[in-house]
């Protein structure tokens, strides 16, 4: 009888399960999503079977839009270049709830702790806080760092404490929020230098990194120490003193440390910076096909994966870190705008814009596993995110 009763009950938690609008039961681990920047939908995807199994629309405006997981890897909070922010269920294949919180936004990010999701705006500049599981507006730091004048917001990322650091373009500085009270945050101010364009915390969450526009360097604050305050560091990364054409601003956020050096774009020209990791100090220069725009590290840090602004954009090349040499070079297809690694390595995502397809590579043989149609996509992001300090 004991028996009956046990399968009784495993038999109606399947027919539960199954008819829970449509869910299928699954892990998150392997999931993720692709945008599709000129259609205002998503493509969801699964990385161990390389296939599409959901497409959701009604995003609004995508053109420039970034995603975050919550700590479960169940939800994708899309942030969308319309101020939009929606909360999209993987497992369901649903909007959960979408909220317009902004005139112009351009990404966001997600506390430690897993409970608060901050929102980066340009109009009107500043950030603002909301309940991940209710998406109710809990706070708001408007980005005023002159009376009456208020900033954009950019290079937002969560650090440790359940705090977020952020730059101003305008304002020239670098602000640190600490959300511990959520409706009451408390935000530190530091001078960085002219125009910060884009910023990055290191895997680690000890600095975060501003990239001036304005000047040649980075600007970099010790947040184990912020007293200290920001101080700049690789000088000659920038524009150089021959001002040369830059088609696409590179993404700090592909930056990678790897190797014990961190790997970056050098803005306008056909080169990869190279520091030193605990010094900051540049150590080489790798020549690459066009200006890099993203450069980033496998998992295991043994290969930096490069592609590049217009008109070299039909390009990736690979660089081997132990050697320092480019050992591979690409043409997944027309106007390639961002790269995933799957969790652990083995392939890699590509987005062919002007192709409408998503390209999947072996990392090991390069060898091409497959494609994906997806109308214009553009950023890959998958669940192993959720695991990561300013992702």
């Amino acid at each position: 009888m004991k028996r009956l009763a046990q399968l009784f009950f495993a038999g109606l938690m399947v027919a539960l399960l199954s008819g829970c609008g449509g869910m299928q039961l699954r892990g998150t681990g392997d999931l993720g999503l692709v945008i599709e920047r000129a259609s205002g939908h998503v493509t969801l995807v699964n990385t161990s079977s390389r296939q599409p199994y959901a497409r959701i629309g009604g995003l609004g405006d995508l053109s420039h839009a970034s995603v975050v997981y919550s700590r479960d890897a169940r939800y994708a909070f899309v942030f969308g270049r319309d101020g939009g922010l929606t909360k999209i269920d993987l497992l369901q294949g649903l909007i959960v709830k979408r909220v317009v919180q902004s005139g112009n936004a351009i990404g966001g990010s997600i506390s430690q702790d897993g409970r608060i999701v901050v929102a980066q705006n340009y109009t009107p500049g500043g950030i603002k806080a909301f309940d991940a599981e209710t998406l109710e507006l809990l706070s708001a730091v408007p980005a005023e760092y002159e009376p009456g004048r208020f900033s954009k917001v950019v290079g937002l990322a969560d650090v440790p404490g359940n705090k977020f650091a952020y730059a101003l373009f305008e304002g020239g500085e670098i602000w640190v929020s600490d959300f511990s009270d959520p409706k009451r945050p408390v935000t530190q101010r530091y001078p960085a230098g002219l125009q910060p364009y884009d910023g990055l915390v290191t895997p680690d969450g000890r600095h975060y990194l501003a990239g001036l526009f304005g000047e040649d360097g980075v600007a970099m604050l010790d947040l184990w120490q912020p007293e200290k305050g920001a101080r700049k560091i690789l000088e000659k990364y920038g524009r150089g003193e021959e001002k040369l054409p830059v088609f696409k601003m590179p993404h700090l956020r592909g930056w990678s440390v790897a190797a014990g050096r961190a790997w970056l774009p050098a803005i306008g020209r056909h080169e990869v910076l190279v520091a030193d990791a605990a010094t900051w100090r540049e150590t080489g220069r790798v020549a690459v096909k066009g200006q890099p725009v993203f450069v980033m590290a496998s998992p295991d840090g043994r290969q930096i994966w490069v592609n590049f602004a217009f008109p070299d954009n039909g390009w990736v090349q690979v660089i081997d870190t132990l050697s320092g040499k480019v050992v591979q070079t690409l043409q997944p297809g027309k106007g390639v705008l961002h790269m995933e690694f799957t969790p652990r390595g083995e392939a890699v995502w590509l987005s062919a814009r002007d192709d409408n397809r998503v390209v999947i590579y072996d990392t090991r043989t390069f060898r091409q596993l497959g494609d994906l149609p997806v109308q214009s996509p553009s950023g890959i992001f998958f669940t192993s995110r959720a695991a990561r300090i300013g992702f």
